[in-house]
């Protein structure tokens, strides 16, 4: 049995430093430029394996040479690819741009990800129902993370599902069969139609989705930490404060890790108290996947000054 298993997307990161952003029909020299690894299954998949976890992906890469690359370096850091198909198309790229103060704009070309469909989850129902906990994330189509959801339900794995990005289309009868829901505070407003722009704001639109039947929603409140919500309980567990060089794929360390620390049998006040320890170590370095430490380095970083 598998800790864990996401379902979800895989993407190359086309990471642009900027001084600052363009503005229309304006061309800007960027300073630095770097290429690596992502997508937010991947993401997730990572930083639950850099902490130890067994972790299964199943995703579909491209059939171009970032797809070969992507299989190489999932089996490099120990994730499972026997949920790993190669798609008809090209894989899935993400152009990023990165300001001055950490803060990120992202775009996303689905490619070979979309060929991630409910058919592909049944062909792989033997990895998925020995599973401690499925993860999924809403860079795929929303029928195969329904179908993820039902699949888990039928099995008994508990679901965890982070609405990024947010659609409003999500149907919410769908999000209440899930154990956890894991929106920021922008997709919660997006999800809900209710401002949040503050902590009192975030806290009646979590009690207006804990009204319509979702039982765990965790708000990430990036460098505030996070809000656990459930019917008669709110939370919130603190973030740690730190210098913040790049935050692309911070909401994703988050995630990966809380799995991590919640399939290995955690409460979760604590490990969404680790989850913040994790995700405030990456925005300290640059970059995506390679700013996820392994747990040996997590525990020589938090004795660092930060």
């Amino acid at each position: 049995m598998a800790d864990i298993t996401v379902i979800g997307s895989n993407m190359i990161d086309l990471t642009a430093y900027v001084d600052r952003m363009p503005i229309e029909g304006e061309t800007i020299e960027a300073p630095e430029f770097s290429m690596g690894f992502g997508g937010k299954g991947a993401n997730q998949a990572m930083a639950a394996a850099r902490l130890g976890s067994d972790v299964n992906f199943i995703t579909m890469v491209g059939n171009d040479d970032f797809g070969k690359q992507q299989l190489a370096n999932y089996e490099a850091s120990g994730i499972r690819t026997d949920g790993i198909g190669i798609g008809h198309q090209a894989s899935g790229v993400a152009p990023i741009f990165v300001d001055p103060t950490s803060d990120n704009r992202i775009l996303i070309i689905k490619g070979a990800n979309k060929e991630l469909t409910p058919a592909v989850l049944d062909e792989k129902v033997e990895l998925i129902k020995n599973s401690k906990l499925i993860v999924l994330q809403q860079e795929i189509a929303l029928e195969t993370n329904y179908h993820a959801i039902d699949l888990g339900v039928k099995y008994g794995v508990p679901v965890l599902l982070n609405p990024a990005p947010a659609n409003e289309d999500l149907n919410i009868d769908y999000v209440s069969k899930a154990a956890f829901f894991t929106p920021n505070e922008t997709e919660l407003a997006t999800l809900t139609g209710m401002p949040t722009n503050d902590l009192d704001e975030i806290k009646l639109a979590a009690e207006n989705l804990i009204s319509r039947g979702v039982g765990n929603l965790i708000i990430t409140l990036g460098s505030k930490g996070a809000l656990w919500v459930t019917a008669g309980h709110s939370e919130i567990v603190p973030g740690m404060k730190v210098k913040a060089v790049d935050t692309t794929g911070a909401g994703d360390s988050f995630i990966g890790s809380f799995s991590h620390y919640f399939a290995e049998g955690e409460d979760v006040p604590t490990a969404l108290r680790h989850a913040n320890q994790y995700a405030a170590m990456t925005v300290t370095k640059k970059g995506t996947q390679k700013s996820y430490p392994t747990k040996t380095e997590l525990a020589d970083m938090l004795v660092q000054p930060v």
